[in-house]
């Protein structure tokens, strides 16, 4: 199987194979979206209720999903990325406001979504594994997308960025919500799929599917980087 084949939906059932994408590092940059440190914390599971164990048991495979490949794959990527000078860039979900007040509607409504992560507060921060480095820029969100609920459009504008390769979580979330907002600004746009995660394998799976041939590519990170990387003029 080959990611030219993979995860196609209805609607694009005997497409022709699309073109391999050449990278000009220039013109790229990797965006690792908010893989924190929030996301990846639990609890003592022997300390939770009844209830909420079956809750923290449901959530397993995410956070096995995030140590064993999501995690280490987006750590390879970035490190494949910098040795080649593509921009790497970061974008996490984080309030300027200790009480909130300046999140979206969608991050104060009751439920999952509700998130309180005052940006100076380790819990908002970028894991460690993916710290940034240097002068490696960091949008904050307090919206699904990081296009539209940061400034990341002008910096990447400023960048002369025209193809962002994304990884990150949640997939059928904040991932694809940051995919559908650059594809609409004509962006060509990649999504490494063994570096995403969702709630559950199916939720991922699924989003991939939807979001694929028409908003982005989907591959491996493996696939991506055995693309042409164009050399420097």
């Amino acid at each position: 199987m080959s990611w030219k084949t993979n995860f196609r939906s209805l609607y694009y059932l005997g497409a022709p194979e699309p073109d391999d994408p050449v990278i000009v590092p220039a013109e790229t940059a990797l965006l690792v979206i908010d893989i924190q440190n929030t996301y990846l914390e639990r609890p003592d599971r022997a300390s939770l209720p009844a209830d909420e164990q079956r809750r923290y048991d449901l959530w397993t495979p995410f956070h096995d999903r995030m140590h064993q490949t999501v995690i280490p794959n987006t750590a390879r990527m970035i490190a494949h990325c910098r040795a080649r000078g593509i921009e790497v860039l970061y974008a996490r979900i984080a309030c300027h406001t200790r009480d909130g007040r300046d999140r979206s509607l969608s991050q104060k409504l009751p439920g999952w979504n509700n998130l309180l992560l005052p940006k100076g507060d380790l819990p908002s921060q970028i894991v460690p594994d993916l710290a940034p480095q240097g002068d490696e820029i960091v949008v904050t969100k307090t919206t699904d997308s990081a296009l539209t609920g940061t400034n990341l459009r002008l910096i990447l504008n400023n960048l002369g960025i025209k193809q962002v390769v994304c990884t990150g979580i949640f997939t059928d979330q904040c991932v694809s919500s940051t995919v559908r907002s650059l594809a609409d600004e004509s962006y060509q746009v990649l999504v490494l799929e063994d570096c995403c995660a969702a709630a559950t394998d199916e939720l991922h799976s699924k989003e991939l599917e939807i979001i694929n041939m028409i908003y982005c590519h989907i591959m491996s990170a493996a696939e991506f980087c055995e693309l042409n990387v164009l050399a420097e003029s």
